[in-house]
């Protein structure tokens, strides 16, 4: 059976009891229909937070397909709720250009899975529609100021960072004209679109903690800068209490159930290759506000998600997380050893030992942190046992704890050992999270410490156009934000071609963006583009819906 074949076995329970079984009332939930819901704000219980153990799933380079990261954070959430402790599993929300594009969902896989899937891989609960609506009414606002006579801050066109976006993969927006039609149609100027995951404001929904930090958030977003030369914010335009109006629901997280009935919550979508790639604070602290263990996960791999998790959301929040759990796979580790992709299934262990100094790689990596690492791998039936023991024995010679997790045919059973581990290592309390740079650094300081620290560069090189926006950032006094670095997932470089553990290369920051009220910089490095397209043969083609209503082809 698929995934979707596999959900649909499950009887799903009303989402009141789950609410009753993570601790808040029924009555108390904003419901979205029978299995959906929305946890008030007001739920949050910081001192109750502190208490609870947070575990972060991330993951290895990974193929086009992914490793499982969200698959091993929902099955660790049920071998330790079998294990006698209360977990719940926090995730992202899924985008709608994967979904119909390359990579599929976002709900787990098998009998690891959140639900109801269809639901959460569509529309949810509207959060990012409510993101893209309210990211556009600035675009709106913006164009119409420009276009104004009377109350025009005479906005300088030619210096408008601020696109439109869209959750879907459409490489042609990615740069467009508008304006056109004569003068009762705007001023014309050369803009674009971003993906929904990459816009500011799904980066704000993500860091904000409270209505109030979400307003000043919104108002502290950069437009661009006056013919006098004098910056514009989003507060210029007293835009921000109508945008936070359109988010006043986006901002509760969402509340769903596992495949064993379990708490999960889900929400924000960042990716983690344009943007922080990990769930709301808010998300977060909810489940950490009723939980012993709190599972959440960062991707792609640790490179991108996992550092953006501890550099920038940790930080801001004042989390400490007590475990890694690194995903990891038999045939990530051949195509990273350099196995054609299409013979990824055939026993290879000369590939996998090859493709090892990428786990290496990520394993030194999260030393770097202070955490204690617990090395998981993702078992799929092509896997044979000698190929899990080269990684068994590389784990060992590394004095790494290894489990197999066999949680897309077993659920939380194929995860009781992995999450006994996880235990372990709390109890042991080895972890003491540790920062890899201070915010107060320089900003180059921050873009080569995780450039050559964590990528392994040798070198770190800067185009015109960005330097003459560091100047820009230096300026506006932002130099102390901490950097979300845009980069390819698929190498440790910023060159996708160059798999496993590349060494003596060169990374290239093109440009800076500004995210002022998101409350970071992104460097975009490479050819990375923060509006993906679709591949030749799209996820869509799959897709369909008889006429009962029932659907096909999603995963």
């Amino acid at each position: 059976m698929n995934d979707l074949q596999i959900a649909k076995t499950v009887s799903l329970k009303n989402i009141t009891a789950i609410a009753e079984k993570f601790g808040i009332p029924g009555k108390d939930i904003e419901m979205y229909g029978r299995h959906k819901a929305k946890l008030p704000i007001k739920f949050i219980n910081k001192s109750k937070a502190k208490k609870s153990h947070l575990i972060l799933v991330s993951a290895t380079s990974p193929t086009p397909a992914g490793e499982g990261k969200t698959t091993i954070s929902i099955g660790l959430s049920e071998g330790l709720n079998r294990l006698g402790k209360k977990s719940t599993v926090v995730l992202r929300e899924p985008s709608l250009g994967p979904v119909f594009g390359i990579k599929g969902g976002a709900t787990g896989g098998g009998f690891s899975q959140v639900l109801p899937m269809e639901d959460i891989n569509l529309h949810f609960t509207g959060d990012f529609a409510a993101i893209e609506k309210a990211h556009n009414l600035l675009a709106a606002l913006i164009d119409n100021n420009i276009q104004s006579k009377s109350t025009s801050l005479h906005i300088d066109p030619r210096t408008i960072g601020w696109k439109r976006v869209l959750d879907l993969n459409d490489r042609a927006l990615r740069r467009v004209i508008v304006g056109l039609g004569g003068t009762s149609s705007g001023v014309p100027r050369e803009t674009g679109f971003d993906i929904t995951a990459a816009s500011e404001i799904m980066a704000i929904l993500c860091l904000a903690e409270s209505l109030s930090d979400l307003k000043r958030r919104l108002g502290q977003i950069f437009i661009g800068y006056t013919y006098d030369k004098e910056p514009v914010y989003a507060k210029d335009l007293k835009a921000q209490g109508a945008m936070a109006v359109l988010l006043k629901d986006a901002i509760n997280p969402n509340l769903v159930q596992t495949i064993e009935g379990n708490p999960a919550i889900i929400h924000g979508g960042p990716f983690a290759n344009i943007a922080q790639g990990t769930n709301s604070v808010i998300g977060t602290l909810m489940g950490m506000s009723h939980s012993d263990y709190t599972i959440t996960e960062a991707g792609f791999g640790f490179d991108l998600g996992a550092e953006k998790f501890f550099d920038i959301k940790c930080q801001s929040a004042g989390l400490k997380p007590k475990a890694v759990v690194l995903t990891t796979t038999i045939r990530a580790l051949k195509y990273h050893g350099g196995a054609d992709l299409k013979s990824l299934t055939t026993p290879n262990i000369e590939a996998i030992k090859k493709g090892l100094p990428n786990l290496e790689k990520h394993l030194e990596n999260i030393n770097k942190f202070q955490v204690a690492p617990i090395l998981a791998i993702n078992k799929f039936s092509t896997d044979t046992e000698e190929e899990i023991q080269v990684i068994k024995a590389f784990a060992k010679s590394k004095g790494i704890n290894v489990a197999v997790a066999d949680v897309w045919q077993k659920g939380g059973a194929g995860a009781l050992d992995l999450a006994q581990k996880v235990i372990d290592i709390v109890d042991s309390n080895i972890s003491n999270f540790k920062p890899l740079y201070q915010w107060k650094s320089p900003v180059k300081v921050k873009i080569e410490t995780i450039a050559k620290e964590i990528y392994g560069a040798e070198y770190v090189d800067y185009t015109a156009n960005a330097k003459a926006q560091l100047a820009k950032i230096a300026k506006l006094g932002l130099e102390q934000l901490p950097v979300c670095i845009a980069k390819t997932q698929k190498s440790l470089s910023d060159n996708p071609k160059l798999l496993g553990r590349p060494k003596d290369f060169i990374i290239t920051v093109r440009e800076i963006e500004i995210a002022s009220g998101a409350g970071f910089l992104i460097p975009i490095t490479g050819n990375i583009m923060r509006m993906p397209g679709l591949p030749s043969h799209p996820s869509s083609e799959h897709i369909d819906i008889n006429d009962d209503g029932e659907i096909s082809g999603l995963f």
